[in-house]
């Protein structure tokens, strides 16, 4: 009853975007992080490092890309993925990035890339090591971190090499889906000269670092079969590592808040996810 009586009270809260962590971040929350750190010269270009409370040095770095139709989102929103994550002993890095309308396409993949050339120069700083960088994305986020895993042309302009991904996790992400025919993807990406290169399904390649790709059965906003599809390109284009889960009973939402301390109990996510990365330490 305790545990129905929460589902109710809670998803009309997150369909009106109050995740868990929207709350200013405390103090204690950064604990031996930083908050708002700049890899970049725009307001937008911020980012927070979470880092386990214990501290240690060359610990795996996992940079997290949250999404909201590439026009939504800020970083303290998911300072519940930073703290998971940071309890289970990886360095996480959320940062904002420009969204629509103030740019389009590829604009907020570009700050993504230079977001991660500061981390991997500057996370040793912080106890993460810039040889141990695992990106991983919801929705929105989950495109953005399949575009710079997938598309070596965004790494290479930051001065990145494909290889310094050592893995990827996308969580209910849109890898598929042209024409671009609501006003979400028009807005982000109507303005692309060709459309097929805005799709990651057409970057898969045989040597894509380690993918798990991860999404809800019942999830309407982005269907599971952009998960499936992306999965089979990449194992058919020769990929050694390709994972696909797919959570009963789960809808769009739900496979980043399950990551919270409070909704944890709705699937094994955070377990899932940890498990994937740890294999790849």
């Amino acid at each position: 009853m305790t545990t129905e009586i929460s589902r109710r009270a809670i998803v009309p809260m997150l369909a009106a975007g109050a995740l868990p962590g929207c709350a200013a971040l405390r103090p204690d929350v950064l604990t031996n992080g930083a908050s708002d750190v700049a890899y970049g010269r725009l307001q937008r270009q911020r980012m927070d490092i979470y880092v386990p409370q214990n501290g240690g040095t060359d610990r795996p770095v996992v940079f997290f890309i949250y999404g909201g139709s590439w026009a939504n989102g800020a970083k303290e929103t998911y300072a519940f993925v930073g703290e998971a994550l940071a309890s289970r002993g990886f360095v996480t890095v959320i940062a904002d990035y420009r969204l629509v309308p103030e740019v389009r396409f590829p604009t907020f993949i570009e700050d993504g890339a230079m977001a991660l050339r500061f981390v991997r120069d500057n996370i040793a700083r912080f106890g993460g090591s810039p040889r141990m960088l695992h990106l991983m994305g919801h929705s929105a986020g989950a495109y953005n971190a399949m575009m710079l895993t997938l598309d070596k042309r965004y790494l290479a302009a930051a001065g990145l090499r494909s290889n310094d991904i050592r893995s990827a996790v996308g969580l209910s992400g849109p890898y598929d889906f042209l024409p671009f025919d609501i006003d979400v993807t028009k807005a982000a990406f109507g303005n692309a000269r060709d459309p097929a290169l805005t799709q990651p399904i057409n970057f898969a390649r045989s040597d894509t670092p380690p993918v798990f790709l991860a999404t809800g059965s019942d999830d309407t906003t982005v269907l599971p079969r952009n998960s499936e599809r992306l999965a089979a390109a990449l194992k058919n284009a020769g990929a050694q590592s390709v994972a696909l889960k797919i959570y009963p009973g789960l809808g769009h939402v739900g496979t980043v808040v399950a990551l919270s301390e409070l909704l944890h109990w709705s699937a094994p996510v955070l377990d899932d996810v940890v498990a994937f990365l740890t294999s790849r330490l």
